[in-house]
């Protein structure tokens, strides 16, 4: 188990929940326990995981969530208790700080999270999926003492530079350069004739001179994660700084995306989820035509609808995850999940406005916060369209095509 992990269960109570809430709460106490293992034959660790990263949401997560996304601030007190639990360096092996956990407690752990807040479920799923990961799949022993043991615990935060201004999905057309002896970026061109052979991958410190960060945007969703350009002007870093080798950085930037596609499915599962249960637990007190609104067919339908797409969803990330554990290949799974959950995130959300009418449109309610994160999951770590040619690619080719 991870360093902290279980002295923290002991903090958490997980069948403890306040006991009254109004009409506008986001959720009643009797969704706290809705399902803890119904699609998979989890193991006492993933059971007690679910468990206590759903009860760390619920008292911690949930109550900040709506001041976080207002004040666009940064989660830094829910950060760091997300690195007390362990959650911080989930993948990461104990060895250099980490628990030591798969892909399914990965998984497992970022639904939780994310259905709490979506922007700690990003800081969560970028710091492990696309910081840690990287490194400790492809990183010297030396590298990763010195920039994984230090990055475990929540007080520092990790981040991925891949994107340019002039590339986008195009990820193979880097145009940062970076001489021989002179690294500069996390993935740069060392050969431009080599086109996406020649990108290479470095772990450049913030502290080195020439980097700094741009503006921080200002986003339609998931606002408590900063989100801003990384400026490099003439940065150095040592040659001991790259990453698995000269011309390995285009594979190893399409290794960190199909493992954090399955991080962005579980943070899309987590919105969705959110979304289902405020939309059932709002129908179950509306009174409308003398009668509670979750017995009229219509609602009845859309909450069918929503759930159907949820618990589909949630089957394809543990299908990735578990392709993931098994060290099989699992870029086409990764694609579906990512796809499938990110597109149910949204539609799911929007239902849900649809379930609270008017009171889905207010910020006394989380639906229209979900509905603004939501979106965000169909975009980052490769669009849905990036998606859709991955799977198809992957599908002719097991056709022989």
């Amino acid at each position: 188990m991870g360093r902290n992990f279980e002295y923290f269960c002991q903090l958490i109570d997980v069948h403890t929940m306040p006991q009254s809430r109004s009409l506008l709460s986001p959720l009643s106490n009797a969704l706290f326990k809705r399902h803890n293992s119904s699609y998979m034959n989890f193991n006492d660790t993933q059971r007690m995981l679910m468990d206590t990263c759903r009860a760390f949401a619920e008292s911690e997560l949930m109550p900040k969530a709506k001041l976080i996304d207002k004040e666009h601030r940064y989660p830094e007190e829910c950060v760091k208790a997300m690195g007390e639990l362990g959650l911080m360096a989930i993948n990461t092996p104990e060895e250099y700080g980490g628990s030591g956990l798969g892909a399914m407690e990965y998984a497992i752990a970022m639904e939780e999270i994310s259905r709490g807040c979506a922007s700690n479920g990003v800081i969560l799923s970028a710091h492990n999926s696309l910081y840690l990961d990287p490194i400790n799949k492809n990183g010297t022993h030396e590298q990763k003492e010195k920039y994984v043991t230090p990055l475990t615990d929540g007080n520092q935060i990790g981040c991925f530079g891949l994107t340019e201004p002039g590339n986008g999905s195009d990820a193979g057309a880097a145009s940062t350069m970076a001489k021989l002896t002179h690294c500069m970026v996390v993935f740069a061109t060392t050969n431009i004739k080599l086109k996406h052979k020649g990108i290479t991958a470095f772990i450049v410190p913030k502290s080195i001179p020439g980097v700094s960060t741009g503006k921080k945007e200002d986003k339609l969703g998931i606002r408590g994660s900063s989100t801003s350009n990384v400026i490099l002007e003439d940065a150095v870093v040592p040659k001991e700084n790259v990453l698995g080798g000269l011309g390995m950085g285009f594979k190893i930037a399409m290794q960190t995306l199909d493992g954090g596609r399955i991080g962005v499915a579980a943070q899309a599962q987590g919105i969705a989820q959110n979304a289902l249960d405020t939309a059932v637990d709002y129908a179950s007190k509306r009174q409308s035509f003398g009668v509670p609104i979750a017995k009229l067919q219509m609602i009845q339908s859309k909450i069918a609808d929503m759930a159907m797409r949820v618990e589909a969803s949630r089957l394809l990330l543990y299908r990735a995850a578990a392709a993931k554990d098994a060290g099989m290949p699992y870029t086409k799974e990764a694609a579906m999940t990512k796809l499938f959950a990110s597109e149910t995130a949204t539609w799911v959300a929007h239902q849900s406005i649809q379930v609270l009418g008017g009171m889905g449109f207010v910020t006394d309610m989380p639906s229209e916060r979900n509905y603004r994160d939501a979106r965000i999951t169909e975009i980052y770590e490769g669009t849905s369209e990036i998606q859709r040619i991955v799977i198809a690619s992957n599908i002719m080719k097991e056709y022989g095509l």
